[in-house]
C-alpha cells in the first residue's frame, strides 16, 4: 500500500507543479500536502524496509491508522482547494478589463482537473 501512495503522491506532485498557479495560496497548500505526504510515506516505508519497526516500541497499527487518517484529511482539504481553483476557470482574470483572458487556459484547466481527481 505504501508503494501505491508513493506512485499517486508523485503523480499529484507532478500535476500540481505543472500548473501555472493562478491562485498561489490555494495551490501552495495543495503542493505542501502532496510533498509532505510523499516525504512522510517515504520515511514510513523506510522504517519498515530497514527493520527499524522492530527496534522502536510503537504501536504500528495505531501509527498507521493515524498517519492515513491525517493524510486523508489533508488530501481531502487539498482536493477541495484544487477543485475550487478549477471551478474558477470561466471567470475573467481582470474584472475591470475589456479583454476576455481567463484565469485558467484550456490546457491548465485540464491539468487542474487531473490534479483534482
Amino acid at each position: 500500500i505504501f508503494l501505491s501512495l508513493q506512485l499517486f503522491g508523485t503523480i499529484v506532485w507532478i500535476l500540481v507543479a505543472s500548473t501555472q498557479v493562478p491562485l498561489p495560496l490555494l495551490q501552495g497548500w495543495v503542493m505542501f500536502v502532496a510533498v509532505t505526504a510523499w516525504f512522510l510515506s517515504i520515511v514510513f516505508l523506510s522504517v519498515f524496509l530497514f527493520g527499524y519497526a522492530n527496534r522502536i516500541a510503537v504501536n504500528w497499527n495505531q501509527a498507521d491508522f493515524i498517519f492515513h487518517g491525517a493524510t486523508f484529511v489533508f488530501y481531502f482539504g487539498a482536493f477541495l482547494l484544487q477543485a475550487a481553483t478549477t471551478s474558477l476557470h470561466h471567470f475573467p482574470r481582470r474584472f475591470n478589463s475589456t479583454t476576455q483572458e481567463r484565469i485558467l487556459s484550456g490546457r491548465e484547466y485540464n491539468i487542474s482537473i487531473a490534479a483534482s481527481v
